[in-house]
């Protein structure tokens, strides 16, 4: 097993999160198997928090919340900063990007990040970008 200081460092986009949880069998694999994976440490920020939080509790999924909860607790928090929002104001306006994907991106970087792990398309302004290395689950999927 490797040490933590060895762990590849995959900041977390929401979407994977919601696709372990409830996303169609294959997708739930993919996802799972990057969560479950014991050479990542995990990175998250409360932007991810207010993407897969409110919802559930809002319709009070207590198991869907718990879910999140357990992987949201075992990842590295990635605080929010005004720094870390400055650098999302700068990165969306230079690659076109919404305001989340932004955010994600920014706090990917501040917490060095090898990669960011998503289910957006390839295609997409965040999967172009190039401040931080971003692996597509969908093109992945989609390649086999």
């Amino acid at each position: 097993m490797a040490s933590a200081m060895t762990k590849r460092r995959t900041y977390l986009d929401a979407n994977v999160l919601i696709a372990a949880w409830n996303g169609d069998a294959e997708s739930r694999g993919w996802a799972r198997a990057v969560l479950d994976d014991p050479e990542r440490q995990l990175l998250t920020s409360d932007f991810v928090r207010l993407e897969v939080l409110p919802k559930p509790g809002h319709y009070r999924r207590t198991v869907d919340i718990a879910f999140m909860q357990a992987i949201l607790s075992v990842a590295e928090d990635i605080p929010v900063t005004g720094a870390l929002v400055q650098d999302a104001l700068v990165l969306a306006g230079r690659q076109e990007l919404s305001a989340l994907d932004a955010l994600h991106l920014a706090a990917a970087a501040v917490g060095a990040a090898e990669e960011v792990v998503t289910f957006e398309g390839p295609k997409k302004p965040m999967c172009r970008q190039t401040k931080v290395t971003v692996v597509s689950l969908r093109a992945v999927r989609d390649q086999r």
